[in-house]
């Protein structure tokens, strides 16, 4: 297995950025500014979107629905050390018309990082990330569970050097990344839900329940890119991607995370945003329909997309 790990290119690239900076930090480091030693600040935007039809010869249905998003952040700088905190949190409901209130989006992610300058643009860090939901998911029909608070919850917790040139951008590789993938309800994790092991069978094939694993660990090679910059005046652009390769089963099959924002600033209060989301995680099955009569749906990894665009209330602080 060390020999498996040893013999990957990204296990190599980063043990050279690890020296390479050690060789650079004595002669390179500069110290940060420490007039403010903290610095905090968010944004809350709710948008709105809303259809009422009447005598409408086309058809249709009325409809109105909700999103909330709220993002937060705490920053500590003092001479070689740095700590970055962010909250993002993401909230949307839909109501058809003769229909119950469904969720639209549901999202909760936290980051803390801890850095200590290596050189100028360098840092030795570590960072642990936290993703789930904030409520139950269930099928349109509500006959089924699809999702809910921890289950899943996907944790990441690295060791490595984070490269920040300047505010906009910055690039953190690690070459040793725990990846815990939790599914706190034990029916999804029965049913094999989101890469655990599925429930054990008796012998006429059926699951045995309370015998699926709750807890999936993976480690790997992580690659976490991050980039926020006012591209025009008023349109702000935010771009986050995670890569991460499990070196113990199919490294070659790398997950990926990307998450890209456009916001578009109107005035003080009204704002516009565009969001796209896409997930690929060989492990997650996802059931899509077949062409095949004999089997009319297939089971197996697939490209997860998630579109939105808002148009609501917005407040900024500092």
């Amino acid at each position: 297995m060390i020999k498996s790990i040893l013999s990957k290119p990204f296990f190599y690239l980063s043990l050279l950025l690890f020296l390479a900076s050690s060789v650079f930090a004595q002669d390179n480091t500069t110290e940060p500014d420490t007039t403010n030693i903290w610095s905090f600040g968010g944004t809350g935007t709710v948008n709105f979107s809303q259809v009422s039809l009447s005598n409408w010869a086309a058809g249709g249905q009325n409809s109105i629905s909700v999103l909330g998003i709220a993002n937060a952040f705490a920053k500590y700088n003092k001479g070689h050390n740095s700590w970055e905190n962010s909250l993002d949190i993401t909230y949307g409901t839909l109501k058809l018309e003769n229909q119950r209130l469904q969720k639209s989006d549901d999202k909760f992610e936290l980051n803390t990082k801890y850095g200590h300058r290596a050189s100028e643009d360098w840092f030795y860090t570590a960072q642990v990330n936290l993703k789930t939901q904030l409520t139950p998911t269930y099928t349109p029909e509500r006959d089924a569970l699809l999702s809910d608070f921890f289950a899943p919850a996907f944790v990441l917790a690295s060791l490595g050097m984070d490269y920040k040139p300047n505010d906009n951008f910055s690039v953190f590789l690690s070459p040793l990344t725990g990846k815990f993938t939790i599914v706190r309800r034990q029916s999804l994790a029965d049913a094999g839900a989101f890469g655990v092991e599925a429930a054990e069978t008796n012998a006429l094939g059926e699951l045995i329940p309370g015998t699926g694993e709750r807890l999936r660990k993976e480690f790997g090679g992580y690659v976490n890119v991050r980039y926020n910059k006012e591209v025009l005046k008023n349109v702000i652009f935010q771009s986050k991607l995670d890569l991460f390769s499990n070196y113990l089963h199919n490294p070659e099959n790398v997950d990926i995370n990307w998450e890209n924002l456009i916001n578009f600033k109107v005035n003080k209060l009204i704002s516009a945003s565009i969001f796209v989301h896409m997930i690929y995680d060989d492990d997650i099955m996802i059931d899509v329909p077949s062409e095949e009569v004999s089997v009319p749906v297939r089971r197996g990894p697939r490209l997860q997309v998630k579109q939105s665009l808002g148009i609501g209330l917005s407040y900024s602080f500092k």
